[in-house]
Order: C-alpha cells, then structure tokens, then sequence
C-alpha cells in the first residue's frame, strides 16, 4: 500500500520532515508483538524494534509505539529489523485502566477517525457499559458509531435501539447481523479511503465475524459463546491493524471483559451531556447530584425527565475516576522519591573533589 492508503495525509507530511532530513523513513504500527511490531511502510513491510534509549526515557506507555502510530524508522538493511525512532503526534488516543488492581494505562490504539462501539443485542447486552464505552471515545478524539450486533437474536428490536438511542447524544445508531450479513451496509459510508475504523466491545459481540464481513474472506476465528449467558472467549490476541478492500483501515482490538476508564473527564462530559445540561441548573457549582440542596439533576430524576439508572451510572463512573486519580497521584510521588533517592545514591557515589 501507498502511503494514503495507509492514512497518510498533509498533516503527517509536514510532521515527518524534520525525520526526512535524518534519512529515516515513514511508517504505520500495524502489529504489536510486545517488544516487537509490525509496520508499514510505502509499499513494504518489516518487524521492527523500539531502542534502549526511547524505553529509558518514556514516562509512561502513552511515550511508547501503540497500533496506528504513525512513527520515523530507520531501516539501512532490508535484512535486517527497522528501527523506531520517533512517534509523530497522534491525532486520538485510545486508552483504558488495566484490568483488575493496578494502576496502569492500556493504550488500545492511536490516530482512530471512528470507533464502532459493537455490542451484541443477546443476553450480554449492557446499556451501561455502552456508556462507558462512549465516555471512552469522546476522550479518545475518535468519532463514536453505535453498533448493535445480533439483531436477529434480540427479543424486542425497536425497544433496545430506542434504549440506545436515549444515551446516544445524538451518535449514530445501526443495527445489523454480523452472521446473516444484514445491514452491514449501512457501515459501508464510515469506511471511505485512508479513514482508519477502530472495532471496540467486549468478548462474544461478534467483532470477528464483521471483520470477515468487512474483509471479504475468513480473516478472523470466530467462536460460539456460551449459551448460558452470552459470554465469549477472545479470538483476537492482539490489536491489528487490518487492510479493507474498500481502502479503510480497520483496528481490531481484543474483546473486555470490563471496562475501567483511566482518564475521561471531558468524554464523560460527552457521554451523559443530558446530565450536564441539567447540572448548570444546580445551585453549587460542584454539586455532586447526591446529597446536595437544590440539584437540578435529582429533582430531573424525581420528576422522570431523567432515568434514575442513568444517574447511578454517572455518579459511579465519577466516583472510579476519583478513586483513580488519587491512586494515580499516590503512585506518581512514590515514583518521584524513588528517582530522588537514586540521583542521590548516585551523587553519594561519585569521587570527591580535593
């Protein structure tokens, strides 16, 4: 593939000169293996590795290669790996808390146009966590797209894309089957020339069998999901950043189980802005739609212009991001005094002057 196919545009050219000027070459993170990626370049592709000197100075993982990073390589032997040396600036990021206790960033993918959020209309079909995912995106940068899977197997089509519809703010709503191939249609508009489409939802959604829709050709294994309640198992390992005939880019990322935002301020403004137009009507400024005197939110709720599960929801994902931010600032001064104690252990070391 060329260089636009692959997403490349004026904006990236003007990025890249200065890299140009060192001889490096431009190219895509298509695979991560690790350690290890994949990368396109103008109509090649190679493995290649990140240096000792980008790992030591990277703060955290947002200063590490992710998939759709378009990055400067220096390549002097096609027998050879390429070598990343540079990220240009991304245009989206998206990233969520690992799983489980610790407090660590997952980056997902980079320099996404549109996600499309799938979810699988059967009985793992959570509302909430359609939420969460459109908090996510709205930080990201990216472009949401709402699609609901499995439609053949929904007990009441129009009653659960209505419920969708309602936490929507206005993002587009499709409904298809991934299995029969209908409505996969409807996509088809999102998926223009150089544009890349990341696929975002949790395990058992069907994401792999519409990529084989998308592609043309059973690119993906696709599994059954239990009977019992919907779950599947992962298919996908590892994000990919996958070539479509119509010349979109898609990013296939692999099914979660749960979804932890990391930092989503203005994405949660995005996701629940029916809450925050009803709280500019709050008397304290930081009310916290809970306890307070004279909230607009609480009364919306009693008078039934807004959900209460709506509100559950939203006080529960602020109260996460609270409980991660402390825990974010608690391990951002243990990491300080342990870089104070080794530039003083260093210093301690170093022969006196006589």
């Amino acid at each position: 593939m060329n260089l636009p196919e692959l997403g490349w545009t004026e904006r990236e050219r003007q990025l890249f000169e200065p890299y140009r000027a060192e001889g490096l070459l431009p190219a895509r993170v298509a695979v991560a293996y690790g350690a290890t990626f994949r990368v396109y370049l103008e109509d090649e592709e190679t493995l290649a590795d990140v240096p000792g000197r980008m790992r030591h100075e990277a703060q955290s993982r947002r200063d590490l290669p992710a998939v759709g990073d378009w990055v400067a390589v220096q390549w002097p032997s096609r027998q050879e790996r390429a070598t990343i040396q540079h990220i240009l600036p991304r245009t989206s990021l998206f990233s969520r808390k690992v799983a489980g206790q610790e407090t660590t960033e997952q980056i997902l993918a980079a320099n996404v146009n549109v996600a499309f959020l799938v979810a699988g209309l059967d009985r793992d079909f959570s509302i909430r966590r359609l939420e969460r995912y459109l908090a996510m995106t709205w930080e990201s940068g990216a472009r949401p797209v709402i699609v609901l899977n499995k439609a053949d197997l929904a007990d009441d089509l129009e009653t659960c894309r209505a419920e969708v519809a309602g936490i929507a703010g206005g993002v587009p709503v499709h409904t298809i089957s991934s299995k029969l191939g209908s409505g996969i249609e409807e996509l088809f508009p999102y998926l223009q020339l150089g544009t890349t489409v990341a696929l975002l939802g949790s395990s058992g959604v069907g994401k792999s069998t519409l990529i084989n829709r998308l592609v043309g050709q059973e690119r993906q294994l696709t599994r059954d999901v239990r009977e019992k309640d919907s779950r599947g198992r992962h298919t996908t390992t590892h994000r990919e950043l996958v070539p479509l005939p119509g010349g979109a880019l898609l990013i296939d990322t692999p099914g979660m189980r749960e979804l932890q935002l990391w930092t989503a301020d203005e994405g949660v403004k995005e996701a629940f802005d029916d809450v925050a137009a009803l709280a500019e009507g709050c008397y304290f400024r930081d009310c916290a739609h809970d306890t307070e005197p004279k909230c607009a939110v609480k009364a919306a709720v009693e008078d039934g212009r807004l959900a209460p599960d709506r509100l559950e929801s939203y006080r529960k994902i602020q109260a996460e991001l609270r409980h991660l931010a402390t825990r974010q600032d608690a391990l951002a001064q243990q990491t300080e005094k342990k870089q104070t104690r080794t530039v003083h252990r260093a210093v301690r070391r170093m022969p006196s002057k006589r």
